[in-house]
């Protein structure tokens, strides 16, 4: 399944229907989507974390910071562990974790507690993401753009409705969206276990160093440190905007649900469409531009709820072109197989949200509240040039897919 891939990619116009997939791929793509209704699950009820704990919007923020980190941290060991337990255990493991430990969330008694308990959430985050993205690339008929179309639907899908759960469930209590989750994914994990069959386990036992290895190449290394770079940006929407917006967790929930319907539709509709038009750099500079842009009118009119609450919604639009884009990229950038290069890039970029999303809180508290969104958009632009600079590397993703 997860062979050695010598980045030869599929265009999004390969033969094979988007929605005709083998019964494994839909058992993986469902768990993706419970998977990704943990993040908007939580996303409503950070005002009301930091009123109910009596702790600062940086304190909250470092839930998605511990999140981040351990994800980043645990994705060197993926290959490692799918290697040697296959791709379906090591599936059922990380969502086995998060079970137990957004239960344990919803179950602590102060902020720190659950700033640690994110973290045992991220390593359960990590063995089933960098997984679930090689498994649905390799199982999936019609080509890995449409692959990866598919696993972005499954988190814009995600993303979209778990706010609206996590605000039902928060408008409650707090520890409703935690314990939310944790049911959802038993439920994933069920699912995963009868509906996928075994997949045979990689005839090259992974190794800790083969992330750094895949690092070596020049393309998959810009793709990484550009999301990094955007993950600041990315984390500052999601940890910081709660915080300025001034609603409840029924109106943080309508709000990021918008956010992630704009989301998914644009990763499955839009995105392929520029890709053939434009090729995928030209692509991603102007999409990642144009989030920039729109963290910038965040800060300039931060004490606008009305702009705020647009400008969240819209950047559904650049952030879910951008995320297909940039997965398509990975996937094709090295000569190592897609499981590897999932795991280089996720680490680092991984390592941008932890910092990002915490620097955000903190930038307001040292400052004003204009400012993490002025330095989330600087930050967004320099992935910008860095594309830029180092195109030279990527040149050969566009050329292959002209090609076919």
């Amino acid at each position: 399944m997860l062979s050695k891939e010598q980045a030869a990619p599929e265009s999004p116009l390969s033969s094979g229907g988007l929605f005709h997939q083998p019964k494994a791929v839909w058992a993986v793509a469902f768990a993706c989507v419970i998977s990704f209704m943990g993040l908007g699950l939580v996303d409503p009820i950070l005002p009301a974390i930091a009123s109910k704990l009596q702790a600062t919007p940086s304190q909250v923020a470092l839930l998605f910071s511990s999140y981040n980190l351990i994800t980043g941290l645990a994705m060197l060991i993926t290959g490692v562990t799918s290697s040697r337990i296959g791709p379906k255990w090591t599936m059922l493991a990380g969502m086995l974790i998060i079970v137990v430990f957004s239960a344990l969330g919803g179950s602590a008694g102060s902020i720190w507690q659950i700033v640690w308990l994110r973290g045992g959430w991220g390593l359960g985050n990590a063995l089933f993401i960098a997984t679930a993205l090689s498994a649905i690339v390799g199982l999936s008929s019609g080509g890995t753009a449409k692959a990866i179309i598919l696993y972005e639907a499954a988190l814009g899908l995600g993303i979209s409705v778990g706010p609206l759960l996590g605000g039902e469930l928060g408008s409650i209590s707090w520890r409703g969206p935690f314990f939310g989750v944790s049911v959802l994914m038993a439920i994933g994990f069920i699912s995963v276990m009868v509906l996928m069959p075994k997949v045979p386990k990689p005839k090259v036992r992974g190794t800790l160093k083969d992330p750094f290895r895949a690092l070596k190449y020049p393309g998959l290394l810009t793709l990484a440190v550009t999301a990094l770079l955007y993950n600041f940006g990315f984390f500052t929407l999601m940890a910081y905007t709660p915080f300025v917006m001034n609603l409840d967790e029924h109106g943080l929930g309508y709000v990021f649900f918008g956010w992630g319907v704009m989301l998914a539709i644009t990763s499955v509709f839009a995105a392929p469409k520029l890709l053939n038009r434009f090729g995928t750099i030209r692509s991603m500079m102007a999409m990642l531009t144009l989030f920039a842009a729109d963290l910038l009118i965040m800060g300039w009119f931060t004490s606008s709820k009305t702009t705020v609450i647009l400008a969240v919604i819209l950047a559904g639009v650049f952030l879910g072109i951008n995320n297909t884009l940039i997965t398509t990229a990975v996937m094709l950038a090295a000569p190592v197989e897609r499981s590897t290069a999932s795991a280089a890039y996720s680490f680092v970029r991984f390592l941008g949200g932890a910092v990002g999303s915490w620097l955000a809180g903190k930038l307001a508290e040292w400052f004003n509240p204009h400012v993490p969104f002025y330095f989330g958009a600087l930050v967004v632009f320099c992935g910008v040039l860095i594309i830029y600079a180092r195109r030279r590397y990527l040149e050969h993703i566009d050329g292959a897919e002209a090609g076919h």
